[in-house]
């Protein structure tokens, strides 16, 4: 199962969305400062997150959130 998540920073309120195989094991590397474009923004929460059966759909859902009617659809429920 492989997953596309929102994370908003309780630090300086910025939103991340990223995709991943394990979840809990990327929240964890979020909030411990291993990723690079997160490191900054600790700790992070999570408020979105959509599960799919294959890495490509939960990257395409990821690219489309990151277009502005991504963001914009993104607003609407976070």
């Amino acid at each position: 199962m492989f997953h596309c998540y929102v994370l908003r920073s309780q630090k300086n309120g910025r939103r991340y969305v990223g995709s991943c195989e394990s979840l809990p094991r990327r929240l964890h590397r979020h909030n411990t400062g291993q990723m690079k474009a997160t490191k900054h923004g600790v700790p992070w929460i999570l408020i979105h997150s959509e599960s799919f059966a294959t890495r490509r759909e939960a990257v395409q859902r990821e690219l489309y959130y990151k277009t502005g009617r991504g963001r914009d659809d993104l607003n609407t429920f976070v």
